[in-house]
């Protein structure tokens, strides 16, 4: 038995004080810089919004049976929490990576699983924040009134916990920025923006539609349009069942390389 298994049994199978303090530094990573970090993407939402709005003005006709801009609120508010919580694990990675200082994560005597829990939650936590500001705007600002707020919550905290998780293995194969930003630029933002956010898919080809539920972000913007608004494109159950497995491949993706140590030690 290595001394590592050793201190990590002296405190139990779970080193709680450890996994607290790694959630409490990923939280305070992002609330000393809260303006860029929490500020930042409300202003971002309010934008995206107001610009949709003058360019496609009160002609637009309802989708799904809503107004076009209260279609839309739901979609912005997932979409600004995926790519918050994202940024939140990945740049936190990468970061210590380049700075060489990622062995002060590595020593103390975390398990594997209680790395990537205690980054994935970081990103939760950074995620509703964001999403409970937008939602603030949105009922004061539009009127909404949120129909579902139990399956509003769990999509915005499953949502956090699959992009957290996707930021931990981005995180762990860039070693350098430009990598990272690659995989933002080539990978999140697209499945960001063509994933229902601005549309229904129903409005698609069958090709295209088809095409479309492959993406994982889809179930997530469906699931939190249904939680939000009461309409979605398919059932939430079904959503939440298919972002519950793909959270649960790229965690255990996660917890493989760090494992492993890959592109983590020399």
């Amino acid at each position: 038995m290595s001394q590592l298994d050793l201190g990590v049994r002296r405190f139990g199978r779970v080193n709680w004080l450890g996994l607290w303090t790694l959630i409490r530094r990923e939280v305070m990573r992002f609330m000393v810089v809260w303006t860029q970090t929490l500020l930042a993407p409300l202003v971002t939402a309010g934008l995206f919004m107001l610009i949709f709005s003058i360019a496609i003005g009160p002609g637009r006709g309802d989708v799904m049976g809503v107004p076009f801009i209260v279609f839309l609120a739901p979609g912005i508010l997932t979409m600004t929490v995926i790519q918050n919580a994202f940024a939140n694990t990945s740049s936190s990675i990468v970061v210590s990576k380049v700075q060489g200082n990622i062995v002060d994560t590595l020593m103390p005597p975390l398990a594997p699983l209680e790395l990537v829990i205690g980054y994935v939650t970081g990103a939760m936590v950074r995620g509703i924040l964001v999403a409970v500001g937008i939602a603030i705007g949105m009922v004061l600002v539009l009127g909404m009134s949120i129909a579902h707020p139990i399956w509003a919550l769990v999509f915005v905290a499953t949502g956090g916990a699959l992009m957290g998780s996707i930021g931990v293995v981005a995180g762990i194969f860039a070693n350098k920025f430009d990598q990272m930003a690659a995989i933002t630029n080539f990978i999140v933002t697209p499945l960001a923006f063509l994933s229902g956010t601005f549309y229904s898919v129903t409005a698609l080809p069958e090709v295209l539609q088809s095409i479309a539920r492959i993406n994982p972000i889809f179930y997530l913007i469906d699931g939190a349009r249904y939680g939000f608004i009461g309409v979605s494109d398919g059932a939430p159950g079904v959503g939440m069942a298919v972002v519950c497995g793909v959270t649960f491949l790229v965690m255990a993706l996660a917890w493989w390389m760090i494992k492993t140590g890959y592109r983590l030690k020399a």
